[in-house]
């Protein structure tokens, strides 16, 4: 029985945005039906390289297409905010791109519209649904490595000195937290299942104000620790590694998600292998889709909860660095 289809539209035509719309077309019973964006210039130009069919010059029109039934918002997360309230105003379904928002407060607002409406909100953390990532969390509800005790992530990458890039401006929220410290934050938080009791943390501050690497370690309760960091000006082995009681697990380049190995103390490794050729974002996509066609207002996967919880866990390590946006003085 062939899936109910689900039509798609992207808000902002960007490079994000490229890489969702090339990898939606291996989602079953998706179909991108329009584009918008600020420039309609822009818009036209990425709907001829997709096969969209409309391109708008604003959000306001593309909210205001009939036929979309839901949108990823691909912009810079400054904006998020007020592109998904555009959004979910016009009744639309929303799957909005990482970091959720700048800040809690900003995810405060577009959860409460979205659940006081009843219309469905998703954040786009695309790796939590990767084939690896779901065979990693199957094995620690097997307990194959028994008690969580210990998780190291990073990642990080080297863009190049470059104080106009918007991964080094504060007006477009840069940083190295927000843009790669999302991903080792965001998977401490699905292994442990909670935020953590008590956080530590450092950040190299550079010239343009915004912290280009950091380091983190998370305590929770019982001892258990998580010790994470990232960097934009520093090229890092982005590996994970999940330590139990009777093993651990390696998950190297986590965030990219194309294999997992379990190794269990007097027992042979066992390696994951995922051979898909796109990148994956058509897995979060799917997932977004499924919920739509249950009637779900939130992704069990991704709990709205737990993406304001994390949130607050970044506000959190950000006031440790006296590192503030021009979007926390509004609110």
């Amino acid at each position: 029985m062939a899936l109910k289809t689900i039509n798609w539209g992207i808000a902002g035509p960007g490079w994000i945005s490229s890489k969702f719309a090339k990898d939606l077309a291996h989602a079953e019973g998706a179909k991108l039906v329009a584009v918008g964006g600020r420039s309609l210039d822009k818009a036209e130009s990425f709907a001829k390289q997709f096969d969209i069919p409309r391109a708008y010059g604003s959000l306001e029109e593309l909210a205001a297409d009939g036929e979309v039934d839901i949108v990823y918002i691909g912009t810079l997360h400054p904006a998020h905010k007020e592109n998904a309230l555009t959004l979910l105003r016009a009744g639309k379904a929303v799957l909005c791109e990482k970091p959720f928002t700048i800040n809690a407060a900003e995810a405060e607002e577009m959860i409460r519209f979205a659940r006081e409406n009843g219309i469905f909100l998703m954040e786009a953390m695309w790796t939590r649904y990767l084939p690896p990532i779901r065979k990693v969390r199957e094995w620690l509800a097997e307990g194959r490595i028994g008690e969580v005790r210990m998780v190291k992530a990073d990642f990080g990458f080297n863009m190049g000195w470059a104080p106009e890039s918007r991964l080094l401006d504060p007006k477009l929220g840069g940083g190295a937290l927000l843009d790669a410290g999302i991903y080792p934050v965001s998977f401490a938080s699905m292994l442990f299942g909670e935020q953590p009791a008590k956080i530590m943390s450092s950040a190299r501050i550079g010239q343009t104000g915004v912290d280009e690497q950091f380091s983190l370690l998370f305590e929770y309760e019982g001892g258990r620790t998580a010790a994470l960091n990232g960097a934009v000006q520093l090229g890092m082995v982005s590996d994970a590694y999940i330590y139990g009681t009777k093993g651990y697990i390696h998950a190297p380049n986590f965030l990219f998600g194309k294999m997992a190995s379990l190794h269990v103390s007097g027992q042979e490794p066992i390696l994951f292998e995922d051979g898909r050729e796109p990148d994956g974002y058509y897995f979060e996509a799917e997932e977004a889709m499924n919920c739509l066609r249950e009637g779900k207002l939130e992704s069990a996967i991704m709990p709205l909860d737990e993406t304001l919880a994390i949130m607050r866990t970044l506000d959190t390590i950000r006031a440790q660095w006296g590192l503030r946006y021009p979007a926390d003085e509004q609110d």
